[in-house]
């Protein structure tokens, strides 16, 4: 399966934050969409960089309340690794483990057009099973 695929089956939408708002903002923004991850956008098309809830509970850690006035730019993974739509699954999955990390926004000539989670992965991979198991039992079943 592609990613294009993926983003067809649950949409493209993907929640974007500006790298001059707040750690607090941010925090808001991934309760308001019960995401772990908010692509850093300067327009909503660029990606400048990614902000996970790992990201926040790190500097929580070492800077404690004093870390939501923070903002998102002295906080998130400049360094994005994105896919094209055309990014197969497996490739995803591979860079996710490898990477150790769990989102990958899809950007198309330098545009965003969507983000794939490991949860998405997860999902296709698991259809994909259910899938050949179905196969495999109809064709015990029936010799065909």
């Amino acid at each position: 399966m592609l990613a294009a695929e993926i983003l067809e089956r649950k949409g493209s939408e993907v929640a974007t934050i500006a790298p001059e708002d707040s750690v607090a903002d941010a925090l808001a923004m991934l309760k308001q969409h019960g995401v772990g991850a908010l692509v850093v956008s300067p327009d909503g098309a660029q990606v400048a960089g990614i902000l996970s809830e790992r990201d926040i509970v790190r500097r929580l850690a070492d800077a404690g309340a004093e870390a939501l006035g923070h903002v998102v730019s002295q906080l998130m993974v400049a360094e994005v690794f994105t896919c094209e739509s055309t990014a197969h699954v497996d490739q995803l999955m591979n860079l996710m483990t490898e990477r150790r990390f769990r989102h990958v926004p899809v950007v198309e000539n330098d545009a965003l057009v969507g983000i794939i989670s490991i949860g998405d992965v997860v999902k296709c991979r698991v259809d994909e099973l259910e899938t050949k198991t179905e196969q495999l039992v109809d064709y015990i079943r029936t010799g065909r």
